[in-house]
């Protein structure tokens, strides 16, 4: 590669970088804005404050049962993916029947229906059932957008484990399950890990089921209470504190991606390269 050619790649990354990272640096530093700066435009604020942050967790808006909501809610749904998703893709990976690779691409393929075309059959579901205001309620949609993507890649990741294994551990007596359990499972623990991570974020940052299925403010979710904060008149708007808000929730997650990247990515590549 030319010298041109590279440097013209890393202005392409570099480019990349700002697009994506831009909207994040303006979130922060308006929440380390004073109230009475949030229309400033400057690109650092002149007085650095902790007032926006302080009025986050201030008694009226109960953000911190709102956190403690989307950690149940992602939590759960993250742990009902892994249990149900590894054992259909072990079945779409190992068993031999008619129609799998149909039955994997119908499980993808519904990934493509637009989650607001099913809000209504749900909403009216969940009021029958009188399950709105519960936890139930935004756990099992959000499993539904959340398994078919995590089917397919562990799917991925079982079916890049040789059979061999699971023979030669038979062999010395274990039985199938046994099998599965402790020799392939550790196997996969990267795609397994991979998994959760991209579950848990998905699930964390999910806004429209929260919003549609719960009216009880002690049940908002972090990312519906936000959108719900009000200034101190009741209609003004208080982005400072939108914007503080908004940190709190992303950092975790930005720190827990960093951390484990190199397993996402090698999650995520599995089963790509033969």
């Amino acid at each position: 590669m030319t010298q041109a050619k590279r440097l013209l790649s890393y202005l392409g990354f570099a480019a990349v970088a700002v697009y994506c990272l831009a909207p994040f640096y303006w979130m922060t530093i308006s929440a380390f804005r004073r109230p009475q700066d949030q229309f400033d435009n400057s690109v650092v604020p002149s007085r650095w404050s902790w007032e926006n942050f302080s009025a986050v967790f201030s008694g009226g808006n109960g953000f911190g049962r709102a956190l403690l909501n989307s950690l149940i809610v992602a939590g759960l749904t993250t742990v009902l993916t892994l249990l149900i998703g590894t054992f259909t893709a072990y079945a779409l990976a190992r068993l031999d029947f008619r129609f799998k690779n149909a039955v994997l691409g119908l499980i993808v393929a519904t990934t493509m229906f637009p989650g607001i075309s099913q809000l209504v059959p749900l909403l009216k579901l969940f009021t029958d059932i009188k399950w709105i205001n519960t936890y139930q309620a935004m756990v099992l949609p959000s499993l539904g957008f959340a398994l078919p993507l995590s089917v397919w890649l562990l799917t991925a990741f079982f079916r890049q484990l040789p059979f061999e294994l699971e023979q030669a551990a038979m062999v010395d007596g274990c039985t199938r399950g046994q099998a599965f359990r402790k020799i392939i499972v550790p196997l996969a623990a990267p795609g397994v890990f991979t998994t959760a991570i991209l579950t848990f974020i998905a699930a964390w940052n999910e806004f429209l089921i929260a919003l549609s299925m719960v009216n009880k403010k002690e049940m908002q979710t972090a990312t519906v209470a936000i959108s719900k904060f009000t200034g101190v008149s009741g209609f003004d708007q208080p982005f400072g504190t939108q914007m503080a808000a908004g940190v709190i929730v992303t950092v975790p997650l930005i720190a827990v991606v960093l951390v484990f990247q190199r397993r996402i990515v090698a999650g995520l590549t599995a089963g790509g390269v033969k």
